[in-house]
């Protein structure tokens, strides 16, 4: 997506500079950019107050790819996924009635953090992160039952973060870490 589309006029928001400091960094990390470059480049980005001035502190970096997303839906049943199955940065869950299961543990992860959105009728959903992953379940409704997560003290850093948002019916959320440690890749 470039800078200048969806109509800004002149105006940056923040969400734009904010994209731009983040492929800054991400070439950075990737070496495509020195310590030094990278720091020039941010500050005019962080000085740019056009979309015309960003693109050309962006210019030359890879392009960002697109986030990752998938939806797993059922009508009834079960839905499970276990071993290493690829997750998507944006993952969406939904089902009427029966149980989810989705073991993260040996998973891969498409990027550093990602959002699980669950839309729950009637069951239950279980959800196993990883050993070193930081949870946020601020995003999480529950109708009838209460929600079920006990964080693992003291975290680690550097573990992947796990953000769960949505809504859950009649049935109960659980979410707990992996009794083993993930193998480093």
């Amino acid at each position: 997506m470039s800078l200048t589309s969806g109509g800004l006029g002149g105006a940056l928001p923040e969400e734009v500079r904010d994209g731009a400091v983040r492929r800054l960094q991400e070439a950075y990390a990737a070496g495509v950019l020195t310590y030094e470059e990278m720091d020039r480049r941010l500050g005019r980005a962080l000085e740019a107050g056009t979309p015309p001035e960003l693109e050309a502190v962006v210019a030359g970096l890879p392009v960002e790819a697109p986030a990752s997303t998938g939806v797993i839906v059922a009508a009834g049943g079960r839905i499970t996924r276990r071993g290493a199955w690829r997750v998507p940065r944006f993952l969406k869950v939904g089902f009427a009635f029966g149980r989810v299961r989705l073991d993260l543990s040996r998973a891969v992860f498409d990027g550093p953090e990602v959002e699980i959105a669950l839309e729950l009728g009637t069951g239950g959903a279980r959800i196993v992160v990883p050993r070193d992953a930081v949870v946020e379940l601020d995003g999480v409704t529950t109708g009838w039952k209460d929600l079920r997560y006990r964080p693992r003290q003291p975290s680690r850093p550097g573990g992947p973060v796990v953000r769960v948002t949505g809504a859950v019916g009649f049935g109960r959320l659980r979410v707990r870490h992996a009794w083993f440690r993930r193998r480093q890749r």
